[in-house]
């Protein structure tokens, strides 16, 4: 899909996501690979937003958008033409979601297991970035939507020719601090969202979702092979959901929830 016009930024997060309107008629939030977080940061919005959507959470879709050289020739503001400039090629597009409100916790009251769901699912991927700070939900047609998970996956970052070699069990024993999540209140949820959803995270699963990203942003500029890459995202998301995790609170620890 290409980006056929460049509308305006979003100025409310770090990276300056746009929004962009692409041949297939649609706009996105677009999330530009030459932005400060990088490439990896994409990577993760891929595999953890296909996680969740796969395991009934709702996201926006996902789709790669490229980028011509001549979308930047129009652009005035100079640090939005050197970031398209910095982005030529595959990107990712959100689907944008008009009208979408930023949740608050108290106009919209969410099913308390949806919101048991929405933080086992972010304490499963480390996702740090699902606070009262940083919501990272919208209320679209009255329905909970989760979006931004950039932040997920931290253990990609330490990564440069190879994770380290106890780099899967390190971060499946990495506990996540829930008291932190916006959804922290219906942590007596947690429990029976372990007990439904991990029995889900399959290889297969796993597998698929991993292979939703572009080859090109798994190389790591040359130094690694996709497919390499792609196994040390499968080992680590599958030694993270593998019994017992040790990531849940003592509490969620019940033979039920373990075996």
């Amino acid at each position: 899909m290409l980006a056929t016009r460049y509308v305006a930024p979003l100025r409310e997060g770090g990276s300056l996501p746009g929004l962009v309107e692409a041949d297939d008629l649609g706009t996105y939030v677009v999330k530009f690979r030459g932005a400060g977080q990088g490439v990896k940061a994409l990577v993760a919005e891929v595999i953890v937003g296909e996680l969740a959507r796969r395991l009934g959470l709702r996201v926006p879709e996902l789709k790669i958008v490229e980028l011509d050289p001549a979308i930047a020739r129009y652009e005035a503001d100079e640090e939005v033409q050197d970031l398209l400039n910095a982005s030529i090629g595959p990107n990712l597009g959100i689907d944008f979601l008009p009208g979408a409100l930023g949740y608050d916790g108290l106009s919209h009251p969410v099913d308390p297991a949806e919101a048991a769901s929405v933080m086992w699912v972010d304490g499963y991927v480390a996702n740090v970035d699902r606070s009262w700070q940083n919501p990272n939900l919208l209320i679209w047609h009255k329905r909970l939507w989760c979006i931004d998970h950039g932040a997920s996956l931290y253990f990609h970052h330490g990564w440069q020719d190879r994770p380290r070699d106890d780099g899967a069990d390190r971060f499946a024993a990495q506990p996540y601090a829930f008291d932190k999540h916006i959804m922290s209140s219906h942590l007596d949820g947690l429990a029976a969202a372990d007990a439904r959803l991990s029995p889900q995270v399959t290889a297969a699963l796993v597998e698929a979702v991993v292979a939703e990203v572009p080859d090109h942003w798994l190389e790591a500029g040359g130094r690694v092979a996709a497919a390499q890459a792609r196994g040390w995202y499968v080992e680590h998301l599958l030694a993270r959901a593998r019994t017992p995790r040790a990531w849940l609170p003592e509490a969620t620890q019940r033979p039920e929830a373990t075996q």
